[in-house]
């Protein structure tokens, strides 16, 4: 899907000499709010942006500081599930 959108001169060159290719800025912004809102996996970031791999993609996402809040009852759930699994 292509998606436009408009930006005033002004801020758009204010944009570039910050990040460089507003397009580029742009799609990683999306990409980076549609990941911490859980609507995207990390897969879907990583076919998005066109990165080569799951640790670049790690990576993206780490220097972002987009994380997914990851609760107690989160992890007991994870390991339950192995647990169960794996008959332990």
């Amino acid at each position: 899907m292509n998606v436009a959108i408009e930006i005033p001169d002004e801020v758009a060159s204010q944009l570039a000499a910050r990040v460089g290719e507003v397009t580029r800025a742009v799609l990683e912004a999306v990409a980076i709010e549609a990941y911490r809102s859980g609507t995207v996996t990390p897969a879907q970031v990583q076919q998005m942006l066109g990165l080569k791999s799951r640790w670049d993609t790690e990576a993206f996402l780490r220097r972002a500081e987009a994380y997914h809040d990851y609760t107690m009852a989160d992890l007991e759930r994870d390991i339950a599930a192995i647990r169960n699994a794996t008959g332990r």
